[in-house]
């Protein structure tokens, strides 16, 4: 554990990236490639819960803007959610990594509903934890998932792996003079409403001095030099 540099890591993972180049679900290749990454951090005896966001399967706020009454459309997000965490304690498990999925809804037929304390032990007996269901309530995103369970597991860091490697001061795709920022304060993300990551993840995670890391999924290795170094592709939020 000493080579090191963050010892309990929460990755965040947005449901987006399981998609790969396909328009919808998951990507098996793009699924095994995310799951060998986490298997090179996880066999350097790193720490390691995570949370998926459910957007490649369905996304609440979609629903909503056709009619959809909101709790509902978050509901079916969060089941989205338990699906893509399924898929990948799977693809986890085939590569030898012991991994166990808990649920903030019971579903207790398919994975284990959430209990801290449950949570904790398998994480000190170097289990990967997958946190599904987001917080288990509307109205709260997957990114304030991520913050909450980080803050419970007394984790090191946040690490959003997305579809960008870090925050820029203005869209990339749009404007090639943007340019990526390598660290910048919470106050930051807050007062300039940076939308990379949602405004009550960035104000809990300031909360419990947690910081956050925003990397892309699509670097290979990067996760690996971030857990080992501090170094590689990411903004910094601190």
């Amino acid at each position: 554990m000493g080579n090191l540099y963050w010892k309990r890591v929460l990755l965040k993972l947005s449901g987006e990236a399981l998609m790969g180049d396909s328009d919808f679900g998951i990507c098996p290749d793009m699924l095994n490639s995310v799951s060998n990454e986490i298997k090179d951090v996880v066999n350097l005896g790193l720490e390691l819960c995570i949370v998926i966001g459910g957007g490649n399967i369905f996304r609440g706020i979609t629903g909503v803007s056709k009619g959809m009454d909101r709790t509902t459309g978050d509901n079916m997000g969060m089941l989205a959610t338990v699906m893509n965490s399924l898929a990948l304690q799977n693809s986890l498990e085939k590569l030898g990594i012991p991994t166990r999925v808990q649920s903030a809804l019971p579903i207790s037929a398919v994975c284990e509903p959430y209990i801290r304390r449950k949570a904790y032990r398998h994480i000190e007996k170097n289990r990967v934890v997958i946190f599904a269901a987001g917080t288990g309530n509307p109205y709260f995103t997957t990114d304030t998932a991520a913050a909450l369970r980080a803050s419970e597991m007394n984790c090191n860091v946040l690490i959003k792996a997305t579809l960008v490697d870090g925050i820029y001061s203005a869209d990339p795709k749009i404007d090639n003079k943007a340019k990526r920022f390598n660290s910048l304060t919470y106050m930051d993300v807050l007062t300039n409403d940076l939308k990379v990551i949602d405004a009550a993840a960035v104000s809990l995670a300031r909360e419990n001095n947690i910081p956050i890391i925003i990397s892309s999924i699509f670097e290979n290795g990067n996760l690996l030099k971030i857990c080992k170094d501090n170094k590689g592709i990411f903004t910094i939020v601190n």
